[in-house]
């Protein structure tokens, strides 16, 4: 592959020259600022109504782990039927479904918030394979890197912006409008999604999707064949199944932000103190979400060998960013410790996700990054919950972040290995 580098000139015409890709960037834009938005509030309300740190370990894990269980059907779905359609149908039922969060309004309610996150999980589950596989469709090539950057990095800012002004219009407005804005959001998506026109070559050669195929495990296993006879494919397939060692961190830093880092202002109430202390905590995740792939695009460019590389080097700043969030003195040094983990792990997510797209054929990527979703959400749930846990039963918000950065080593360690015994 060629030498060049994301810049800021591709990114300009990439998004002003490409409608298909503008519209879904600006979709991605909305729903994502509703999203956060949105989870900041279920946390707070989690934690107010139960003061159990378990509670929005569970919410968390609602968030991610069914998506490893319908992943199979999820990527047979997309891989067999128009991922526009899908996309479209999601983003609707989403809208519907954050509704619901309007009912819950006392303990005795807040059962309702669990199934109302698998519903939207399982709704994600179909989505975000759909957008993974029809980037490379409505753009070329060479600008697959410049779109995943620009998606990271738009995913990075919204995750800043939107948990640190999400947490003002919690106090501001209260839970119920975040609610509302989260579902007009999902329309917005949708209406822009429906105005993309671009082929799907995958409806050429698939099989049309009958009832009887979402049961059927003949296409998964079609799917697992592919990646199987593909060393360098089945190795990227599991690289975010790693990150997710570092899941925790939606559990440890609402936590860190209530208990440990709490903002503390003139009048401002305690319960008002911890919402703003969990903001920056989360808006410190998305700075350097940000920061990490646009800075790490430009020195990777297209060359696969710096794509590979990047990822170790990612992992290995995840993990020293975690271990120094355990050591911090005060919330500032807890700030810029997220962002250098995050910093990694935004490299790590956008440098497999553009080799994945490179290393697959189009009528396989539904499944393909369905599966690579699932294991990633497995992982992230996994270490979700037993972080909830862990913390319930004693153990140091503190002490919990320093092992998870310990434990980003494994994957790192894992990954290394790959890159000894594989070559480009």
């Amino acid at each position: 592959m060629g030498s060049g580098g994301a810049s800021l000139a591709s990114y300009r015409r990439l998004v002003a020259g490409n409608p298909n890709f503008r519209r879904l960037w600006l979709a991605q834009i909305v729903s994502e600022l509703g999203d956060w938005f949105y989870a900041l509030s279920i946390y707070n309300l989690l934690l107010q109504l139960t003061g159990n740190a378990a509670s929005v370990g569970l919410a968390v894990v609602l968030q991610v782990l069914p998506a490893t269980f319908i992943g199979p059907t999820a990527g047979v779905v997309n891989d067999r039927s128009s991922r526009r359609r899908v996309m479209i149908a999601a983003d609707l039922a989403r809208a519907a479904i954050v509704l619901g969060m309007l009912l819950v309004r006392t303990r005795g309610t807040v059962w309702l918030v669990y199934p109302l996150l698998l519903a939207e999980t399982l709704m994600a589950a179909f989505f975000e394979p759909a957008r993974n596989a029809v980037i490379p469709n409505i753009t070329s090539a060479g600008a697959l890197l410049t779109a995943n950057t620009l998606a990271s990095v738009t995913w990075s800012f919204n995750l800043a912006a939107g948990s640190t002004l999400g947490g003002l219009a919690a106090v501001l407005l209260g839970r119920d409008a975040v609610f509302v804005l989260n579902s007009l959001s999902f329309l917005a998506s949708a209406y822009l999604i429906s105005r993309m026109r671009f082929a799907e070559p995958h409806l050429a050669s698939a099989e049309p999707l009958r009832p009887r195929d979402l049961a059927d495990f003949s296409p998964i296993l079609e799917g697992a064949r592919y990646v199987r006879g593909r060393p360098r494919l089945l190795a990227t397939v599991f690289v975010k199944a790693g990150l997710g060692f570092m899941g925790a961190n939606n559990v440890l830093l609402p936590l860190l932000g209530e208990r440990v880092f709490p903002v503390r202002l003139g009048n401002l109430s305690a319960q008002r103190g911890a919402l703003l202390g969990m903001s920056l905590l989360m808006g410190a995740r998305g700075v350097g979400a940000l920061l990490g792939p646009f800075v790490s695009s430009a020195w990777a460019g297209d060359r696969h060998e710096r794509l590979r590389f990047g990822i170790l080097l990612g992992f290995l700043l995840a993990a020293c960013g975690y271990v120094a969030v355990g050591l911090a003195g005060s919330a500032w040094h807890a700030i810029a410790a997220v962002i250098l983990a995050h910093a990694g792990g935004s490299t790590i997510w956008v440098f497999s996700t553009t080799l994945l797209q490179t290393y697959t054929e189009d009528q396989y990527r539904g499944r393909v990054f369905s599966a690579e979703l699932g294991f990633c959400m497995l992982t992230i749930s996994a270490s979700s919950y037993l972080a909830g846990l862990a913390v319930d039963w004693g153990i140091p918000v503190r002490t919990f972040a320093a092992g998870m950065g310990l434990a980003m080593l494994l994957p790192a360690a894992v990954w290394a290995l790959v890159l000894r015994f594989s070559r480009e």
